[in-house]
């Protein structure tokens, strides 16, 4: 079944000046099993650590973003690609050229299934 998600996507507050639209998802559709969303964060924004219980696949459009995990830190800059694991903790930044970024969520994203601390 072809379903069009109507309305364009949510946007989700953040604190710090990011940026997120979720075009597939909880808030902008009502789909639990995936998360699809456009990030854009300004330069030198970085977010609390947070231990999800979810796969999230991050792909970079623009710019570079930061992930700090427990075997250290991974820079990844535009054309570039991470997954992350559920249980795994990280904590996410924009480096200082800002960072536009797709994150994929499995299963959907939620406040309380992002574990920050």
């Amino acid at each position: 079944m072809v379903r069009k998600i109507e309305g364009g996507p949510a946007r989700i507050p953040v604190p710090g000046g990011k940026i997120i639209d979720e075009h597939v998802g909880r808030v902008s559709s009502g789909d639990e099993a995936i998360s699809i969303a456009r990030m854009v964060a300004p330069a030198g924004w970085e977010e609390p650590a947070q231990t999800p219980s979810f796969t999230e696949y991050t792909v970079v459009l623009r710019g570079t973003v930061i992930v700090e995990h427990a075997e250290g830190t991974t820079e990844v800059e535009a054309g570039q690609s991470v997954v992350t694991s559920p249980g795994e903790k990280v904590r996410y930044s924009a480096g200082p050229e800002g960072a536009e970024y797709i994150a994929v969520c499995l299963p959907a994203f939620s406040p309380e299934s992002a574990g920050r601390d």
